[in-house]
């Protein structure tokens, strides 16, 4: 497993931009698939974003044209950028290595997970 801890979340005011960071440990995002996901309280954990070892990337449609993920190797960062934040984008943001499954939106294929940073945005 990889010990990752996330920070950026905050209050912004619908349309505002955001950039949350996750860092891991022991050099080890190199070689792993990232992602991101959100959870709102009462609701299953919502896949947000993930790249691959080289950098391919899939959004979920809700984020699309919004949202960038990226990832920096060498200094075992990985970063999700939000832009044009909408109300509905308020949730608890996880940053996620992937470990084992055939479904790579599914939460039950990643391990690893931080502790979250909270988003809210207001209308």
């Amino acid at each position: 497993q990889v010990r990752l801890t996330e920070f950026g979340g905050g209050l912004v005011q619908a349309g505002g931009s955001l950039r949350l960071s996750c860092i891991g440990s022991g050099r080890t995002f190199a070689g792993k698939i990232m992602a991101w996901f959100r959870q709102t309280p009462g609701k299953e954990r919502e896949f947000v974003a993930r790249i691959t070892q080289t950098a391919n990337t899939v959004y979920a449609e809700s984020v699309k044209g919004r949202f960038t993920i990226s990832r920096d190797d060498s200094r075992d960062m990985l970063y999700l950028q939000m832009n044009n934040l909408k109300p509905d984008d308020t949730a608890f943001y996880y940053c996620a290595s992937f470990y084992f499954g055939d479904n790579l939106d599914q939460p039950a294929s990643y391990d690893s997970w931080g502790q979250g940073t909270q988003v809210t945005v207001s209308s």
